[in-house]
């Protein structure tokens, strides 16, 4: 054998190693990220638990009102024939209302988790509330977590069940993490015209970026070809990939007003994510609010009052028509 057959077959069998180990370890991330073990029915005692860390007495609240009927359970059916679900409450004062709030929970969470958000719409800022579970989580079901990419669709879908439901013209679809994601792609979407706000808190600029840095972060390892090939792995069981869920590219056409909220603290999904989507926002109004100290999905929890204020804020200018 001669010295250049021997590096050419060697480098042929380092490459043939190298896909073979990135396809088996693609497979794998796709289903380690996708599939969490925590989720549905069986961890809703974990996250009522998650909900009362984050702001004590909640879930009191929310049971008294969902024990008075005031809070109301909707399954839907989607098109893939399965069940979906929400929850959805009027106004403190119906009569009222100053509009609708869809809020979004995050990976591995459910509609419970961010009852402090609903809480402070429903009591504080006299909103109608509706709050889904996204497919795989809390009590709808699925295939796996779709990142916001497909559950875009879905809150768009729950969007209109409650318009339908309160019949007025101002929603705003504020999301934390994964939610947040999911509003930022959702917001690049033909939208209804009565969706008229976004609120991010904490998300990710896109599931490439949130992958990439989670196996540099946790793994230490590098993005080729492990996150290459969980895409297309993804790709083939769910119809879409890891770059194409990108809330960048949504917000670039995104035209409607966006208040961006980040911890700079946040090492789960660092802080130059909420940088690079704010850039990306090139039409329409929008604000940026970066909590000292907040790590991730903290933010409210970090500094309540200045939350509350920043959201209220920010909605009555969208109202009043000074944030176009």
């Amino acid at each position: 054998m001669t010295l250049k057959r021997f590096f050419f077959g060697s480098a042929a069998l380092i490459l043939a190693t190298t896909c073979l180990t990135g396809c088996l370890a693609g497979k794998f991330m796709s289903n380690y990220a996708l599939k969490p073990a925590q989720h549905g029915e069986a961890d809703i005692e974990r996250t009522r638990a998650k909900a009362d860390s984050l702001a004590p007495g909640v879930m009191a609240w929310y049971d008294d009102l969902h024990g008075k009927g005031i809070f109301k359970d909707l399954f839907r059916t989607d098109e893939e024939g399965y069940n979906l679900h929400a929850v959805y409450a009027p106004a403190k004062d119906p009569a009222n209302a100053q509009g609708t709030a869809v809020i979004v929970h995050g990976y591995t969470d459910n509609h419970l988790v961010f009852m402090y958000l609903v809480r402070m719409y429903r009591d504080d800022f006299n909103y109608n509330v509706m709050v889904p579970d996204l497919q795989f989580f809390g009590y709808s079901e699925g295939k796996a977590a779709q990142m916001g990419w497909l559950d875009r669709l879905d809150v768009e879908e729950w969007a209109k069940i409650a318009h339908d439901i309160f019949q007025n013209d101002f929603t705003v679809v504020h999301g934390v993490s994964m939610g947040a994601a999911t509003a930022m792609m959702m917001s690049g979407d033909d939208l209804p015209p009565y969706i008229r706000a976004f609120v991010e808190d904490c998300g990710y600029s896109s599931a490439w970026d949130q992958f990439a840095h989670n196996l540099k972060d946790s793994f230490h390892l590098p993005t080729f070809p492990i996150l290459n090939s969980a895409s297309i792995v993804t790709r083939r069981r769910y119809g879409w990939g890891f770059k194409e869920a990108s809330s960048v590219d949504q917000l670039a056409k995104c035209d409607r007003p966006m208040l961006f909220i980040h911890g700079d603290a946040d090492d789960f999904v660092p802080v130059d994510h909420v940088y690079k989507n704010y850039a990306a926002k090139v039409h329409g109004y929008k604000e940026l609010y970066i909590v000292p100290g907040a790590v991730h999905a903290n933010s409210y929890a970090k500094d309540p009052a200045n939350y509350a204020w920043r959201v209220k804020y920010f909605l009555q200018r969208v109202k009043d028509g000074s944030a176009k």
